[in-house]
């Protein structure tokens, strides 16, 4: 499996549902066999990874919500870094 790049375009594995759960007032990730509850930083990511956009774009977005993030290069290798571990649990796949 080739690693992410700020082009690669991701998406949601089709058998995983992203949905706010307001009782937790957190996302959610549902998939057959249960749920993972989000942290705040990881849900505003999956929502973006809706298979249009490169994570370049995703995380340009992501600066302009965290505006505080001391560096773009940090932010930018977290969400790499986060993207990657999501796909490796089979959350993500590119399109």
């Amino acid at each position: 499996m080739a690693a992410l790049t700020t082009q690669t375009i991701v998406r949601l594995t089709p058998t995983y549902r992203l949905q706010w759960e307001p009782v937790q007032n957190a996302y959610v990730l549902l998939y057959p066999e249960g749920m993972v509850t989000l942290n705040a930083t990881a849900g505003e990511i999956l929502t973006r990874c809706d298979g249009m956009h490169r994570v370049a774009e995703i995380i340009a977005d992501l600066q302009r919500l965290y505006p505080e993030t001391d560096a773009a290069t940090h932010l930018s290798a977290d969400v790499l870094e986060f993207m990657e571990i999501a796909r490796n649990e089979g959350w993500l796949r590119t399109v």
